[in-house]
C-alpha cells in the first residue's frame, strides 16, 4: 500500500499498483506511454493522438471537456489521469466519488518534471521515469545555454480565431515563451487565454512577432496576411502548438524544435 498526493492536494492510497489506466490528457497519454505504460492505457480522448497507433486499440471515452461516464464506468478503471486546465472541474467531480483521479497542475518544466516522476511512483516505473527527467533536465539546460547571449523580443501568442484568443500568463505557453526570451504582451492581461483585437495589438504592446499556433485553431496564410496588416511591422511565424503547450516526455522534443525556431527567426 502506498499514499501519493497530487497537485490540487488530494491524498490517494492505492493497496497495488494501478493497471487500469484512463487518461483524459493527450500529452500525458503521450508521457504514459513513454514509460512503458501502453498496456495499462484502457481509455483515452478523441484529442490523445500520440502515438497514433492508440486510436485504433484505445477506447474512446470523449473529449477533454466532456467525457462519456458509461464508457469510463464499463471499463472500470484503477485510476483516471486528469490535469487542472486540460479537463473541466465539472468532469473532474463527475469522476472522483467513482474512481482515484489524480489531477496534475502544469505551467513550468520543473511541474512537468515532478509528474513524471509522480507517474513512475504510482506505476511501479521509478527508472523509466528517471531516464526521461535526466534527458529533459539536459536538455533544459542546453536549450538555457543556447538562449544565454540572445535578446528578448516582444511577443504574442494567438491560439484561436472569432474571436481572437491569446496565450496569458499563468499557463504552460507563457512559460515556453518566457524561455525562448519572448515578452508576452498578453502576460498581465486578465485571464488564462484573454480575448483580444488584433487591431489594438499596437497600443497594447507592439509586438516584433506573431506567432499563429497550429492547434486548436487551423490557421492559414490569409489570417496571417490579416494580422500583418493590422500589426504594421509584426513577424507572422506559424508554430507547431504541440511544441508549446504539450508537457511531459514531448518537452524534450521541443527544446531541438526551439532551436530551429530561433534559427528561423534570425533568417
Amino acid at each position: 500500500m502506498f499514499t501519493i498526493t497530487d497537485d490540487l492536494g488530494t491524498q490517494h492510497t492505492f493497496g497495488q499498483t494501478p493497471k487500469r489506466i484512463i487518461s483524459l490528457v493527450p500529452s500525458l497519454t503521450e508521457t504514459l506511454y513513454e514509460l512503458g505504460l501502453e498496456d495499462e492505457i484502457i481509455g483515452i480522448t478523441k484529442f490523445c493522438v500520440h502515438p497514433y497507433h492508440l486510436k485504433s486499440v484505445k477506447i474512446n471515452v470523449g473529449g477533454t471537456k466532456k467525457v462519456h461516464i458509461e464508457k469510463i464506468k464499463a471499463l472500470n478503471p484503477d485510476i483516471i489521469i486528469a490535469n487542472k486546465e486540460e479537463n473541466t472541474l465539472e468532469v473532474v467531480e463527475s469522476l472522483r466519488d467513482i474512481y482515484p483521479v489524480f489531477v496534475t497542475d502544469i505551467v513550468t518544466v520543473e511541474d512537468t518534471l515532478k509528474t513524471i516522476t509522480d507517474f513512475g511512483k504510482i506505476f511501479k516505473r521509478t527508472t523509466d521515469a528517471k531516464k526521461w527527467t535526466d534527458k529533459i533536465e539536459f536538455a533544459y539546460n542546453d536549450f538555457k545555454h543556447f538562449m544565454q547571449d540572445k535578446k528578448w523580443q516582444k511577443a504574442a501568442y494567438l491560439i484561436w480565431r472569432e474571436p481572437y484568443m491569446a496565450a496569458g500568463g499563468k499557463t504552460f505557453i507563457n512559460e515556453m515563451l518566457k524561455l525562448n526570451k519572448f515578452k508576452n504582451i498578453y502576460e498581465l492581461f486578465e485571464g488564462r487565454y484573454p480575448e483580444v483585437e488584433i487591431r489594438k495589438m499596437r497600443i497594447q504592446g507592439d509586438p516584433e512577432l506573431v506567432f499563429l499556433s497550429s492547434e486548436p485553431y487551423p490557421f492559414k496564410e490569409e489570417h496571417a496576411f490579416e494580422i500583418g496588416r493590422a500589426t504594421h511591422h509584426a513577424k507572422t511565424i506559424f508554430v507547431d502548438g504541440e511544441m508549446f503547450s504539450w508537457y511531459g516526455t514531448r518537452l524534450f522534443k521541443a527544446f531541438q524544435y526551439f532551436k530551429a525556431l530561433q534559427n528561423r527567426i534570425k533568417e
